[in-house]
């Protein structure tokens, strides 16, 4: 029996028998998230690259594919993943990628992880396979399945496949380092993003601001000589250490708080802060009360999320009750039975 019937007949049983299932890959986020229920379905078996053509721009991988692995083949072609995901561990696989939703230090010029998305293959709560958008279309639910299943953390389906746009490497890049302040830092990158610079990245922690410039190389040259600052060597290992969290910044025991917000927000009073996004993504390090840290970015025009640390579930993102309405009749249209993820991202459903 192939993989996937494997999975779609392990989901038809266990919505049978009214168990729940737990969707997981390489498991480097198991840490995210209200709970951990159900009995784990392993996506690791699932592996390889089915069609990857640099000239269509287009990669499709099986979930259980290593991201280190779609990393290599990727800039063999001189492309990448421009949404830049993190790799929270070695085990890291696509499908946990794109479960996850999380994007990196690039996002703030290329995008977020679901818009490169173009379809999905996934197993759904009655274990049929279905694929949307990418090569077939087949919306048989009437809900864009490539996007709702991006940052659902395995709670809606089982994803089994994934295409994906990519985009060229930059012909160059550089990093520039600035001392300044958190309340300076703010305040530049923001009229530095509103001109015709070729910012790929921005960072501020412990008083100094690190921006990364992508391009061609006149452009970069050219944004260089106009910004000045420090050149930062080598550049790309610092912002793999944003990426991926092993920044100093991260090493605190502290509970880490990830927070959205509107980019021009002066600086928090919420202790030891790494800024990035040109300001609209603050990382807090501090064990804070709660009810501060959502009060502070929800004053701010956004939300915050206790990405990890503390106590677990305590601080995840806090819904208002229309939205949350909203979550709860999407979760009843795909999974019913709740069989996916019960509890993952949120304790009312």
């Amino acid at each position: 029996m192939a993989i996937p019937e494997q999975f779609a007949e392990a989901v038809r049983d266990a919505s049978a028998e009214k168990r729940c299932l737990r969707i997981r890959g390489g498991g480097t986020k198991d840490f995210y998230g209200v709970a951990l229920e159900g009995e784990v379905l392993d996506t690791r078996a699932y592996r390889g690259i089915v069609d990857y053509d640099p000239s269509e721009l287009v990669l499709t991988a099986r979930a259980g594919t290593p991201l280190d692995e779609i990393d290599r083949t990727l800039a063999e072609g001189g492309q990448m993943l421009a949404f830049e995901p993190p790799h929270l561990g070695h085990d890291s696989t696509i499908g946990g990628v794109i479960a996850a939703g999380l994007s990196g230090p690039r996002r703030v010029a290329a995008g977020s992880a679901r818009d490169f998305v173009l379809g999905v293959r996934v197993i759904d709560a009655q274990g049929r396979d279905l694929s949307f958008g990418g090569r077939v279309m087949k919306n048989v639910a009437g809900f864009d399945l490539s996007r709702l299943v991006t940052g659902s953390f395995g709670t809606l389906a089982l994803v089994t496949e994934v295409s994906l746009k990519v985009l060229p490497k930059p012909e160059t890049e550089c990093t520039l380092a600035f001392e300044f302040d958190e309340a300076i830092a703010i305040d530049r990158i923001n009229r530095w993003a509103a001109q015709p610079l070729p910012i790929s990245a921005s960072c501020h922690a412990d008083g100094r601001l690190c921006v990364r410039l992508s391009g061609a190389r006149a452009a970069v040259d050219a944004a260089r000589e106009r910004l000045g600052g420090e050149a930062v060597t080598p550049d790309g290992a610092f912002w793999t250490s944003v990426r991926d969290q092993t920044h100093t910044f991260f090493s605190s025991n502290a509970a880490l708080w990830r927070l959205s917000i509107r980019s021009t927000t002066m600086p928090l009073d919420l202790g030891p802060q790494l800024i990035e996004w040109h300001g609209a993504l603050r990382w807090v390090a501090q064990d804070v009360e709660p009810e501060r840290v959502h009060a502070a970015a929800q004053a701010a025009g956004g939300h915050a999320t206790l990405f990890r640390g503390g106590e677990r579930g305590q601080g995840i993102q806090r819904l208002a009750p229309p939205v949350l309405e909203l979550h709860k009749r999407v979760k009843r249209a795909l999974d019913p039975d709740s069989v996916f993820g019960p509890h993952r991202i949120h304790p009312e459903f």
